[in-house]
């Protein structure tokens, strides 16, 4: 088992006082110690914002990426690595905008890997602008305070029912019980999995804070939600009123990628020799 000593960051911590980014670190590190995986076989990528710059504290294999691209490279460091358990952290701000794309297809192929989205409405690291999860009417900084945010957030949870995921939840990071499940039981499942991860914050979001998620959440597996029922988990999706049902929304069984995949069968696709004679033969045969 992999002690919390252990999972311990090399930088210190720098988000800010109260952030839900907390929660979900230490949600993280009680699931991965609880997961009975060797700490040498997990690897983290991140995209840029607050909520991604996770690998800097937890002591784990870390890939710190791009802005919109860390599914990506996920999906590349999994097919040439499918010992490793790859985890995604990304936020709401590079991963619903830029990003989203990316995430669509991921799940769409059902990539072996676990996505944990922290989703606070707004663009943290850079000042507080409204990120594309931010509600309708929504005022931040840069919006007009007579109108605010201009449309309708990103249904994540919607998003990924229809593109395909086959492992689909919410957590919010103030129920850290709740929440390392959910983180245990994407990482254990076998295909995309999703974790759209409610969390406060405390400096550019007032609105969405964390009296607000206390008042308005409550537990899909508590009311009788069938979790094999696709439609049924998107009528869950639609349904954020007053209150916002937290838990599994969906889950099944289907063909990964990589099973998908002509991948070597005699090990893996890291340690595989391509022959350049035998790759140009191939190509000779298609040149009249």
């Amino acid at each position: 088992m992999i002690t919390k000593e252990q999972l311990e960051g090399p930088k210190k911590i720098t988000w800010c006082i109260g952030c839900g980014n907390f929660g979900i670190l230490a949600s993280l590190k009680k699931a991965i110690g609880e997961l009975g995986v060797p700490q040498n076989e997990f690897v983290i990528v991140s995209g840029i914002g607050c909520g991604s710059k996770i690998p800097h504290y937890i002591n784990l294999n870390a890939i710190h990426t791009l802005h919109g691209r860390a599914m990506a490279v996920a999906q590349g460091v999994h097919l040439a690595n499918l010992d490793l358990e790859v985890l995604v952290h990304v936020g709401d701000g590079d991963t619903l905008g830029e990003g989203l794309g990316h995430l669509m297809h991921a799940a769409r192929r059902n990539v072996d890997i676990s996505v944990f989205l922290h989703n606070n409405g707004v663009m943290g690291l850079t000042k507080g602008q409204f990120s594309p999860s931010a509600p309708r009417g929504y005022v931040s900084r840069t919006s007009p305070p007579e109108a605010g945010a201009p449309m309708n957030p990103v249904n994540i949870v919607a998003y990924a029912l229809t593109a395909g995921a086959t492992f689909v939840a919410r957590g919010f990071s103030g129920d850290q019980k709740g929440l390392v499940a959910l983180m245990r039981k994407a990482m254990k499942h076998k295909g995309f999995a999703l974790v759209d991860i409610l969390q406060p914050c405390q400096t550019w979001n007032r609105v969405l804070n964390w009296k607000f998620y206390n008042e308005h959440t409550y537990s899909l597996q508590d009311n009788g939600h069938d979790i094999n029922n696709r439609m049924a988990a998107l009528e869950k999706a639609f349904s954020n009123g007053d209150k916002i049902p937290i838990g599994v929304f969906y889950q099944e069984k289907a063909p990964t990628l990589a099973e998908s995949l002509a991948l070597p069968v005699d090990g893996r696709l890291r340690d595989h020799k391509t022959d350049s004679k035998e790759v140009q033969s191939i190509i000779d045969e298609f040149i009249l």
